[in-house]
């Protein structure tokens, strides 16, 4: 029995540990703003190395953003409405990594102009992500 109450202790730890905390949230986003200079630093030197990094460490880094644990076991189903947009966040994480590949793949053929306009495209699905649910 004791074993039993245990294992259903150590399970419970775990998945709690494992939970999407607004801290974890703040951290990506700051990792996603670094990732998006590396990008621009990569366009200023033409280097498609620093385009590749940033490019990379962006598409890893959006696949973890969801809605936090707080924002999901919200009671109140207008909160919870308003805080999640679980939706808008699934397209706008579609549309950043269709993005990111394009910057990658024009940057590559020699289209920096093509690029940038992609980089600005994420720049504003960033705006619009900060716009419907930060209230910015």
């Amino acid at each position: 029995m004791k074993k039993v109450i245990l294992g259903v202790l150590v399970l419970g730890s775990l998945a709690y540990g494992a939970q999407y905390t607004k801290a974890d949230r703040i951290k990506d986003m700051r990792t996603m703003a670094g990732a998006m200079n590396t990008i621009e630093s990569g366009f200023f030197y033409n280097n498609y190395e620093t385009v590749a990094a940033g490019v990379t460490k962006l598409s890893d880094t959006i696949e973890n953003v969801k809605p936090p644990i707080e924002e999901e076991t919200e009671k109140n189903p207008m909160a919870r409405y308003m805080n999640g947009k679980i939706k808008m966040t699934n397209k706008i994480v579609k549309k950043i990594n269709q993005k990111a590949l394009t910057i990658l793949q024009r940057f590559k053929s020699g289209d920096s102009s093509q690029a940038v306009q992609a980089y600005t495209k994420i720049l504003g699905q960033c705006m619009k992500c900060h716009r419907e649910i930060r209230r910015w």
